[in-house]
């Protein structure tokens, strides 16, 4: 395999495990602050920093059919999959929403498929499937009955509008992914604030170190950093591939969760994490078998 073909497989490596450590900080940043406003100030600071880096590198501002794009994206990406996944993770078990958040791979070949994007491919869609028993074997034991309505609605539709907005992004024109992040997450600012506001939330400003080291990790490396490279990834690899980070990412958030609070597995967690993996390699093989042959 040549450097060239490796690097996706590198971004995806790193994603997984950036976005995997990003529910524990998530966690920590709601315990002392409201959901959508640590989002707002996520969003905030994160676009100030890539607009900056924009500037510094002398990336342009996309424009025409590349900027409704990119409103499309932050739309859907920003204040749709983000603000509802985090209203939505207060609410219920953080293990049902990581199943709930692994129909992502199957949302994506569907959706891809309606959109003309992708052929719907059985064997893939099989790996999709296989993947998203192995996240509910390995949460079963958090998998609840007469939990929240809303918040199940609510991780299920963040995991919809995430699907849409990187279909969205694959569709358009090419583009830089800092430009298409950084205009994105402005985008959505306006949203996540004013639901903020509906909701009555508190607006603390952070100060203390409580407060200032979970935002900063999801503002460098969780926003910085994860969605830029996916948003590349995206532009190297099919669309449904990609999306298996959905299915790595909470076997990621498992392993920190033993590691920083010694928490117990789940019997049968370790078969849930084998047929997870599994399906994601027997899917992702076939991107290693187009970027080998010689159309690829």
């Amino acid at each position: 395999m040549s450097r060239s073909s490796l690097l996706p497989y590198l971004a995806f490596c790193a994603v997984c495990c950036i976005w995997g450590s990003t529910f524990l900080f998530i966690g920590l940043n709601e315990a002392v602050m409201a959901p959508m406003w640590a989002l707002s100030l996520r969003l905030l600071l994160a676009g100030i920093f890539l607009t900056a880096i924009m500037f510094a590198r002398g990336i342009p501002f996309p424009k025409g059919s590349a900027m409704r794009t990119v409103i499309a994206y932050g739309i859907c990406e920003f204040a749709g999959n983000l603000g509802f996944l985090y209203w939505g993770e207060a609410k219920i078990p953080s293990g049902l929403a990581a199943v709930l958040y692994g129909t992502s791979p199957v949302l994506t070949m569907l959706m891809a498929s309606i959109m003309r994007m992708e052929k719907l491919d059985a064997r893939r869609l099989l790996g999709a499937v296989a993947a998203l028993l192995g996240i509910a074997v390995i949460f079963w034991r958090e998998i609840e009955f007469g939990v929240s309505a809303a918040g199940i609605l609510s991780v299920f539709a963040g995991a919809v509008f995430g699907t849409l907005g990187v279909l969205l992004l694959k569709r358009g024109p090419d583009q830089s992914p800092i430009a298409a992040n950084a205009i994105g997450f402005f985008v959505a600012l306006p949203l996540t604030l004013l639901m903020s506001f509906i909701l009555r939330e508190a607006h603390p400003l952070p100060v203390n170190p409580s407060q200032l080291v979970p935002l900063l990790y999801l503002v460098i490396i969780g926003s910085l950093g994860a969605f830029v490279l996916f948003a590349w990834l995206v532009g190297q690899w099919k669309t449904s591939s990609a999306s298996f980070v959905a299915v790595i990412i909470p076997i990621i958030a498992v392993i920190l969760g033993v590691a920083v609070h010694g928490e117990k597995l789940a019997p049968g967690s370790l078969v849930g994490v084998a047929i997870a993996i599994a399906a994601t390699v027997y899917v992702l093989r076939s991107e290693a078998k187009a970027a080998s042959s010689p159309a690829g």
